[in-house]
């Protein structure tokens, strides 16, 4: 395993104007022989490297920098992860928990850390809330394998210009894009993907009509004119923003819900309208036959 000095350069900025600094021994764990772990020793040479102006140990084929197992032993370690959980695998390979999940967190960074964009076609995009200190962060989706291509530090539009720079450069042909309905998001697609279907999501649309459905109650609610009335409207809100097919048999949610449609022309209406709206999503799906290139 050793190294030809004519054959040294620098781990860094790959220059082969460097100085032999002697060797380093290291200790490596490798593929197990039975059940029993193997370790090798290798003496690594260090190098001054003229252009850095720094010391460093070469780069080693068999394993990775800063890594105390060999690649063989990564690989092993995830072909075992297929079948096995981590602690199941630490025990069997002995080694700690923390190096398992290290071997796999390195894998996933290298097979999706930078996910390639030419082949879009429909995406998402979204915020999402980190923890108690309002942290965001701005999700891209991609609606039809469902993985995640960019993940943008804040929210708003700013969060989304790498994204776009990146979108550009790829020349992806996107069809579709979905937002909700925030006149940041509106613009910078239309800024962006001036040609593309903005389409504004489930979620939020139906929100939207459930909102201005609970006002409606509330107005009946205060508008009502006997006591009787009053009771049937109260507590009906999470009925009526409920599906129907959840509705609680046993807790004569159903008859309850019924009562309160029959009492009011215009709640009977607006709920109708929910359900109309709600059955949109349902219905099959036109398709989008002109693209834009970026």
């Amino acid at each position: 395993m050793s190294t030809s000095r004519d054959q040294l350069c620098c781990a860094n900025c790959g220059s082969d104007q460097v100085y032999s600094q002697g060797s380093i021994t290291r200790t490596f764990r490798t593929v197990p022989i039975g059940a029993k772990p193997v370790q090798i020793q290798f003496a690594v040479p260090r190098v001054f490297c003229f252009a850095c102006q720094n010391t460093r140990q070469v780069k080693l084929r068999f394993a990775a920098p800063r890594k105390s197992y060999t690649r063989s032993f990564e690989r092993y370690a995830l072909d075992l992860s297929r079948h096995m959980t981590i602690k199941a695998v630490a025990e069997h390979l002995q080694v700690s928990w923390d190096t398992i999940k290290e071997i796999q967190a390195t894998s996933l960074q290298r097979r999706f850390g930078t996910p390639k964009l030419g082949k879009l076609k429909q995406i998402a995009i979204d915020e999402i809330a980190i923890g108690k200190g309002h942290r965001y962060f701005t999700v891209v989706l991609d609606l039809i394998s469902g993985a995640v291509v960019f993940v943008g530090d804040g929210k708003g539009v700013e969060a989304l210009e790498p994204f776009w720079k990146r979108l550009r450069a790829s020349r992806a042909k996107l069809k579709a894009v979905a937002t909700d309905m925030g006149k940041a998001y509106i613009k910078a697609v239309r800024d962006n993907l001036p040609h593309a279907v903005h389409v504004f999501d489930h979620f939020h649309v139906v929100k939207l009509f459930n909102d201005k459905l609970s006002a409606l109650r509330r107005e009946l609610y205060n508008q009502a004119q006997s006591d009787s009335d009053r009771k049937l409207l109260k507590g009906t809100r999470w009925l009526l923003l409920k599906n129907p097919e959840n509705l609680d048999v046993k807790r004569n949610e159903e008859q309850r819900l019924r009562d309160a449609l029959k009492l009011n022309e215009p709640l009977s209406i607006a709920y109708y309208l929910k359900e109309d709206l709600r059955q949109i999503w349902s219905q099959g799906t036109r398709s989008v036959d002109h693209v834009i290139d970026v």
